[in-house]
């Protein structure tokens, strides 16, 4: 197809009439930007750089993030087990990172203010 025109000058619209949809899919493209983990790595970083150094602020995260996997199970009827559920926690791409950060807390509960953490265990 021919450029489009309107008063004898071309239209901004020149560059997106095509006729494949392959110029299409090029010219589409290169405006789109590359969907990148990088808000991710970042997330994780914020998340490693937490310092726990308020008592309540380490009870409150000892309490909310869950000592193990909250997911996993069997499946049980009349005594017989019909399968299991693996721990999905895995999948999630800041677990590392919340575990530290239960660790840091629960550390800082012990070390620091003397508290016995075997309630959040």
């Amino acid at each position: 197809m021919n450029a489009i025109y309107t008063n004898h000058e071309p239209n901004a619209l020149t560059g997106l009439v095509t006729n494949g949809d392959e110029n299409f899919q090029s010219a589409r493209g290169n405006r789109m930007p590359k969907l990148s983990f990088n808000v991710l790595q970042r997330l994780r970083q914020w998340l490693d750089q937490i310092q726990v150094n308020d008592p309540e602020m380490a009870r409150v995260m000892a309490r909310l993030i869950p000592a193990q996997c909250p997911f996993e199970r069997d499946i049980m009827i009349f005594g017989c087990k019909l399968g299991h559920i693996p721990p999905l926690c895995k999948l999630n791409p800041f677990y590392e990172q919340l575990v530290g950060l239960r660790f840091r807390a629960l550390c800082f509960l012990a070390d620091q203010c003397g508290e016995d953490i075997q309630p959040y265990c």
